[in-house]
């Protein structure tokens, strides 16, 4: 029997999913919660084998971070993320995180039953639908004082505070910027920012 731990924010979809999953034979929910830091401290008493988390839940912890602390906190257990769309930044997160699998929240509930008895078994799993996303994932172009800039612009800071913040001289960061936007084919910073959140370099 596979012990699983749900987690989704959503009342209606974490009943239906584990009224769901409760039908097969070998699955059995242990714990459904709804928040990233119910899931940790749930996989602290229950132990599954799984924890199915939402990547987007209200509240400090989203699901792949959830799923850091769970898998520091139980190795044993395994985790499959769910997502209602697959932005390219999320799914980058997660290939990074290296959680054992990550699926839409639309897949049937036969191949969601197959995808958690495949990361049971040690197998990384995407959701055929994703599998063009992830392999059109580009390398991030910028440099990390460059992704520095570009964060601080998404905060709303303009150059001379950048310099500030950062100890460079407001001609530095003018030429960051410039570097930016050409690097990304950017139209303007604020495309830049859009750009580089979108695909989850900053």
């Amino acid at each position: 029997m596979i012990r699983i731990l749900l987690a989704e924010d959503q009342a209606v979809i974490r009943g239906a999913l584990t009224a769901l999953l409760g039908l097969e034979p070998d699955l059995e929910v242990v714990a459904a919660v709804e928040s990233g830091a119910a899931a940790v401290a749930s996989a602290a008493v229950e132990l599954p084998d799984v924890a199915v988390l939402d990547i987007d839940m209200p509240g400090e912890l989203d699901g792949l971070e959830a799923a850091a602390r769970i898998g520091a906190r139980v190795p044993s257990c395994r985790t499959l993320m769910l997502t209602g769309h697959g932005k390219p930044a999320h799914l980058k997160r997660a290939l990074a995180a290296r959680v054992g699998g990550f699926m839409l929240k639309t897949a049937p509930p036969e191949e969601l039953a197959e995808a958690i008895r495949d990361v049971a078994a040690g197998k990384r799993v995407l959701d055929p639908s994703l599998a063009v996303t992830a392999w059109d994932l580009a390398d991030n172009p910028l440099t990390p004082r460059e992704a520095d800039v570009l964060r601080l612009v998404a905060d709303g800071l303009d150059a001379p505070d950048i310099a500030a913040r950062l100890h460079l001289t407001a001609g530095t960061v003018r030429n960051y910027l410039t570097a930016i936007v050409t690097k990304l084919n950017a139209r303007n910073r604020t495309d830049a920012v859009r750009l580089a959140t979108e695909a989850g370099w900053i």
